[in-house]
């Protein structure tokens, strides 16, 4: 009877036993099948368009080459696309060719193409004015230096239409380091595919951007074996603690900005601005590092009377209340110098360019709430898109990203370290990288382009930095310009600022020149 009753509970242990096993291996075998294939990633896009026109009194025909430049992994698989505006004047396989990028990290080329050295340009005011809204007005730029070099503007991964495609992901290339390795194989791979490997190259970077050209230049010399001809520095950012105003401890900040504060409150009339400009802001670096220096190092051993002269010498320097810098310990934070300086009008002056204003709400916060120079921001936008569908022939329907990738600045890893290695932090400094380039190559020069309006990358702070880590002296040429840190939206000094880069890449070539 037991056997009888028990036999269907035996059926249906069998029975699932075999079904469980069925869909065992049915499981098994898709794990042995193939994925499916991803999507073939397309052809690089080209636009090309041909054009005409006078550069330094030269009449030239050039063709714009605006498109992607795949970079590859090390199986030959795409994992990025960098766009790029290739102005090409003629079929000279030895012509210099130019790369330029800005800054950010987060920035397209927009600014040094269309505001700096593009052959077109947007008309902004040049005395700081706001430049309300559109139309705006893009003009034939024939200062530019397309006679010397063919240029090409580079967007990063993350900017423009570049982005990571195929194998690649976008957090490789948002780092310090990711960075300038993917800018270096862009160069290459460009080099490689336009036949220009013989041509001297020259890098040129804004802000962030010669942070980039430093790294990106000692990359290029040891995986690539590329030396660069010559280096263009505007506004530079190598080693981030003498434009690192907003760090309490920071020492070095305090003494940096000094001479920057000195010509913001000459331009605004906040101190004796009736003798010489030049002659100040001597005086204005003499005192920050033989005076404010060494008493911002002895601390609270400052005697009272030292202490009083100094806070005359900052009000001197400044235009800041003696109350004002007893109460900050002489020590002047940048950034709240740019709320100071006209709080009693109620308005905050800019930081990337101190010679803009803006009228803020709040009058009692520390520092500004926005930066007044971004004024200029939508018309630099506008003039790039209107320019690209109009005269480039650009119409696609990817998204230009400028500002960038949402994403870029919280996953960028300043760490110059691999992912696992311990690294104690330190202010970013790729003045090193700078430093072993020209040692490699002493025929390499450094041009730098400063505005003495810029409270992001001060023009002192590009003196100290490139005075010290073992640079030459004579490795460095310095060029100074009434604007900010996009000096070239000061119209005198966008001219000044393209003919020093055109003799410069002049004096380079006959340099290097073995003919």
């Amino acid at each position: 009877m037991k056997h009888s009753i028990n036999t269907p509970n035996r059926y249906f242990s069998v029975l699932a036993t075999l079904l469980l096993a069925m869909v065992s291996l049915t499981v098994m075998a898709q794990d042995n099948e193939p994925a499916p294939d991803e999507p073939p990633v397309a052809e690089p896009k080209q636009f090309v368009s041909e054009h005409s026109g006078t550069f330094n009194g030269a009449r030239i025909d050039y063709r714009v080459n605006a498109g992607e430049t795949y970079l590859n992994n090390a199986e030959g698989e795409p994992t990025a696309s960098i766009f790029s505006f290739d102005y090409i004047a003629e079929e000279d396989e030895n012509r210099p060719v130019t790369f330029f990028w800005n800054g950010g990290p987060g920035s397209s080329s927009n600014w040094l193409h269309m505001g700096g050295y593009g052959p077109k340009r947007i008309v902004v005011p040049s005395e700081a004015e706001h430049p309300g809204a559109a139309p705006y007005t893009l003009k034939d730029a024939p200062e530019t230096i397309l006679d010397v070099t063919d240029m090409v503007f580079v967007d990063p991964v993350g900017t423009g239409f570049s982005r990571a495609i195929g194998q690649g992901k976008k957090e490789d290339f948002w780092g310090l380091t990711e960075d300038a390795e993917s800018m270096a194989a862009f160069i290459a791979e460009w080099l490689t595919n336009n036949n220009r490997w013989n041509s001297p190259v020259f890098l040129l970077g804004e802000s962030f951007g010669t942070t980039r050209a430093a790294a990106v230049a000692k990359v290029l010399l040891d995986d690539y074996l590329i030396n660069v001809n010559g280096i263009v520095f505007v506004s530079q950012a190598l080693d981030y603690q003498g434009s690192t105003p907003y760090v309490d401890d920071n020492i070095i900040s305090y003494i940096t900005y000094i001479p920057t504060m000195a010509a913001t409150a000459w331009y605004h009339g906040k101190v004796d601005n009736t003798g010489d400009f030049e002659s100040f802001i001597a005086e204005s670096r003499e005192f920050a590092t033989q005076e404010l220096l060494p008493a911002l190092f002895q601390g609270n051993l400052l005697s009272d009377d030292e202490r009083a002269r100094l806070v005359s010498e900052l009000q001197r320097f400044t235009g800041l209340s003696k109350t004002y810098i007893e109460q900050v310990d002489l020590r002047i934070n940048a950034f709240r110098f740019a709320k100071e300086l006209r709080r009693d009008e109620g308005v905050a002056v800019g930081l990337l360019d101190s010679r803009y204003t803006k009228d803020e709400r709040d009058d009692v916060a520390a520092r500004p709430q926005d930066d007044a120079a971004r004024a200029i921001s939508p018309a630099y936008k506008a003039s790039l898109m209107h320019y690209m569908r109009n005269e480039l022939g650009i119409d696609w329907n990817r998204r230009y990203l400028n500002p960038s990738d949402p994403e870029l600045s919280g996953k960028w890893r300043w760490s110059p370290l691999p992912e696992g290695r311990s690294w104690e932090p330190h202010y970013v400094n790729t003045a090193p990288d700078l430093a072993s380039v020209l040692r490699s190559n002493p025929a390499l020069k450094v041009m730098v382009g400063s505005g003495y309006y810029d409270l992001v990358t001060p023009f002192f702070d590009a003196e100290y930095t490139l005075n010290r880590h073992g640079i030459a002296r004579d490795d460095i040429i310095y060029r100074y310009y009434h604007g900010g840190h996009m000096m070239y939206v000061h119209e005198p000094s966008r001219k000044a600022l393209l003919d020093d880069t055109r003799q410069f890449i002049r004096a380079q070539l006959e340099t290097m020149s073995f003919q």
